[in-house]
């Protein structure tokens, strides 16, 4: 017997009538029900992993991954550093992907920057003496979970270990405050480890390696050197390159452990093999000397080559780091807007606390200038507030009671208190931050290309080597010109250039689409914004503002525009249809009454039914009176001037004939027009989708010089409108505000969906508009085509590189000029391509939209 691993129930495996094959692994279900719920439950996980070298560490550390049964997908990025796993967590644990990552010759790091849980620094006033000192530490020591607590009397700050568990960093500030001591909440922020690392190692190679330099080649130029023996010149190069061979240790152990172990060769495994066959051959060399062999001089030793290739490729990862750390400064920047702190009401007093310690219910006080820390609601006081951050609303919002606020968004003038509705992940600028962060992570399909090839380049270079080092030997019977070439082009060869191509254009490319309030949920959604050939715009809430009011109402016969005006609130008085609630505005304004009515009935797609006073009455469109056999030919020539306006109306009817029509109208948001034609000059096909009329669409359509329309089409209707596109071939983009659009935002190439600034949680489209400003799809499209001829030309650059310098220096110039690469040129050849790469992606960050009168998020 075995479990049911969604329900835990027990099961015969061999009577069993439902059963799942995973990588090798079968599992046994009770019903098909437990099955599917097995099938569909995906978490996702985000592992940060170090000392990852170039696309064959990515290919190395996916494919371990993939194998494991449970995992159902793994995608590993280079530029940033982590792996995206989605997994079903009843088979796999986040222990063993860690494990997996381990094993597979790669460092987990488990703590990003920030402060880690269990562990809090404390700013604390009016210490004078040690004695101070010794109070505060035994009213920290004494409080429940508190492990270790260590006061700097100097810097005023104190470092506490505590149990999470039992208590929480306010608890902290009181015991303090209660000893007659002032205390703070202080983040300490860590630095880039991955610099420094690199930094520290260049100095030390530095320091051996600028001697080693002068001794090897000083000669060359005619520098002066000491007068030795050659046993004492080899020995000072030995002592010179051993401890730069140690400070790149790293690409031994793991170089030769992704050769032997994984045997999956990476960046790291060439260095260690032309590099280690240097520094082995000239130990052997120098110990030939120390004995007297003959055939052995200082003219054999590649000691320099060994240790100043090391030096220079730890010289050229140092500027790899720190371009890598500035392709990512758009989330720098996105973190940059929420403070680490808040200050909160807990009873009477005023605690500051971390941010990670707010709660739902929180009453949270904003002083001027401070950063609002989490979402919520206004509860007393008033204020404006800069949204810019967020909605790239340049004016101030004035905040008064029950006012929305927004985390990341900055208080101007006054005070106020708000209580806290959404903290943490479910913040707006949470939502942001993780859907650049799953974009920067996420594959283009354009980057399939470079990591197949990642995966066979290596192998395919070593045996390049092998071979040159064979011709060279056999044909023209040198060991130092075959050595030579062995060394060079082992090293030469560089798939870190083709690793950094597109992840570090897809890095700053959606970085720079958050600044200017695009969001794009993947990769795959950039690269196809540049391939479309017809954008389609739903018309309420997208090219309208969405708040249409009423204009005009004709009624028909003996029927008074009050009462056509009333009885059209009745209805719509249970409607949530935003039509409705321009009647109900409109019918409020003129004082009338608007009682409930009975047998309401809501219509998709056509109107509502709704009985009062016992008669039957209908609010809808013509399909609607068709529908109905009620006969409007006697309003059609007022409804057709009406709609030849771009007005929508709506016709109110008894059972039998109609009583009256009223129109309604949308105001066309700003900038609509422009945006419009910008996408024209991109040479797009654009077209209006709407439910209205084909009448009130065209007249619309011919007010923004929009191509065609997509009329009288239901809800249910637009993703099939869509499809129909696409079997003609066309990549279509739908642009909507994501509620109503849903469906069809998921069936185009391409969903645009309109957000508020406040509510940027869509599930549907791929990408999404947070300032509902229509020259944002003019970004979207022509961000795409900027971020992909940057990605473009980054993989010509590192494929020609490649496929140009590795016969060179193989020696094929050799035979007619005579001359061959110096290894150690071959290092700093190397080392210059990833930073060429990655400097041509951050050349990104000057993109700026084409649109006059943009004004940039901070």
């Amino acid at each position: 017997m075995v479990k049911d691993p969604s329900c835990g129930m027990e099961v015969n495996p061999i009577t069993a009538r439902f059963s799942l094959k995973k990588k090798g692994e079968t599992f046994y279900f009770c019903s098909k029900e437990c099955q599917d719920q097995f099938e569909h439950e995906i978490s996702k996980k985000i592992i940060s992993i170090k000392d990852m070298r170039c696309a064959s560490c990515v290919g190395i550390i996916e494919k371990a991954l993939k194998q494991v049964p449970g995992v159902d997908n793994a995608i590993v990025n280079f530029a940033t550093g982590k792996a995206y796993v989605d997994y079903n967590p009843k088979i796999v644990s986040e222990t063993i992907l860690e494990d997996i990552i381990t094993k597979s010759g790669y460092t987990v790091h488990k703590h990003e920057a920030g402060v880690e849980s269990g562990k809090a620094t404390l700013r604390i006033t009016g210490m004078d003496s040690q004695h101070c000192v010794g109070i505060v530490e035994r009213s920290l020591g004494r409080l429940p979970g508190v492990s270790s607590v260590k006061i700097n009397l100097a810097t005023g700050k104190a470092e506490v270990l505590y149990d999470p568990a039992e208590g929480k960093v306010d608890k902290l500030i009181s015991a303090v405050k209660r000893a007659g001591y002032g205390a703070s909440y202080l983040d300490v922020e860590k630095k880039s480890t991955e610099v420094h690392h690199w930094a520290f190692r260049l100095l030390f190679a530095a320091i051996f390696g600028i001697p080693l330099l002068y001794l090897a080649m000083g000669p060359m130029i005619g520098l002066p050197i000491p007068e030795m023996t050659p046993i004492v010149n080899a020995i000072i190069q030995f002592a010179l390159t051993t401890p730069i061979i140690i400070a790149g240790f790293e690409f031994y152990t793991r170089g030769f452990s992704a050769l032997f172990v994984n045997r999956m060769p990476n960046m790291d495994s060439l260095i260690a093999i032309g590099t280690g066959a240097a520094y082995l051959y000239s130990l052997f060399v120098t110990v030939m000397i120390f004995i007297g062999t003959a055939g052995y001089s200082l003219d054999s030793l590649y000691f320099e080559i060994a240790g100043l290739i090391v030096a220079f490729i730890i010289l050229g990862k140092l500027f790899e780091s720190i371009a890598k750390g500035k392709t990512s400064e758009a989330i720098k920047k996105l973190l940059g807007l929420q403070p680490k702190t808040a200050l909160v009401v807990r009873g009477k007093e005023e605690v500051e606390i971390p941010i990670a310690e707010v709660k739902v219910g929180d009453i949270i006080i904003v002083k001027p200038g401070q950063k609002i820390p989490v979402d919520g609601f206004v509860k007393e006081g008033q204020s404006s507030v800069d949204e810019s951050p967020i909605t790239g609303e340049s004016i101030p919002i004035e905040k008064t009671v029950n006012s929305k606020v927004i985390s990341g968004t900055i208080n101007k003038s006054g005070s106020f208190m708000f209580r806290a509705t959404k903290v943490g992940a479910d913040t707006v600028l949470a939502q942001i931050i993780k859907m650049v962060e799953d974009a920067q992570g996420s594959k283009a399909p354009i980057q399939q290309l470079a990591d197949k090839i990642a995966v066979y380049f290596v192998p395919i270079v070593i045996l390049v080597a092998v071979a040159s080092f064979a011709s060279w030997y056999f044909l023209a019977g040198s060991l130092d010109l075959a050595f030579t070439t062995f060394i060079a082009v082992l090293i030469i060869a560089c798939p870190c250039a083709i690793g950094l191509a597109t992840p570090t254009a897809i890095m700053v490319g959606t970085g720079k689409a958050a600044e200017h309030g695009v969001l794009f949920k993947n990769a795959e959604a950039l690269q196809r914004s540049r391939e479309l050939d017809v954008i389609i715009f739903d018309k309420t809430g997208t090219l309208t503002i969405g708040k249409p009011s009423v204009t005009d109402i004709v009624p028909v016969g003996k029927s008074k525009p009050e009462g056509i005006l009333q009885l059209a609130a009745i209805l719509e008085k249970r409607s949530e249809h935003p039509l409705a609630e321009a009647i109900l505005k409109a019918a409020r304004a003129r004082n009338l009454t608007v009682p409930t009515p009975t047998a309401f009935q809501a219509i998709a797609g056509l109107g509502i039914a709704a009985k009062y006073k016992a008669k039957t009455l209908f609010l809808g469109n013509r399909a609607l009176m068709n529908e109905k056999n009620i006969d409007i030919r006697g309003v059609e020539s007022k409804v057709s001037s009406l709609e030849e306006q771009g007005k929508t109306v709506v016709f109110l009817s008894s059972s039998k004939h109609v009583l009256g029509v009223i129109a309604v109208a949308d105001q066309v948001k700003p900038f609509a027009k422009e945006a419009v034609q910008e996408l024209h000059k991109l040479g797009k096909k654009i077209m209006l989708i709407t439910g209205d009329n084909e009448r009130t669409g065209r007249a619309i359509a011919s007010q923004l010089g929009i191509d065609d329309v997509l009329a009288n089409v239901l809800p249910g209707q637009k993703a099939e409108k869509i499809k129909e596109l696409q079997t003609k071939g066309l990549k279509v983009a739908m642009v909507g505000d994501g509620i109503n659009d849903a469906p069809a935002l998921t069936q185009a190439d391409v969903g645009i969906a309109i957000g508020s600034g406040t509510d940027i949680a869509i599930e549907s489209g791929d990408v999404v508009l947070i300032k509902s400003d229509l020259r944002d799809v003019v970004t979207v499209m022509s961000l795409s085509k900027y971020t992909m001829h940057k990605i473009r030309q980054n993989l010509f650059a590192a494929f020609v590189y490649n496929i140009i310098l590795i016969p060179v220096a193989a020696g094929v110039l050799a035979p007619m000029t005579g001359w061959l690469l110096s290894p150690v040129l071959a290092g700093i050849a190397m080392a210059l391509s990833s930073i060429s790469v990655v400097s041509n992606s951050l050349l990104m960050r000057t993109y700026k939209p084409k649109l006059a009168g943009r004004v940039p998020m901070p």
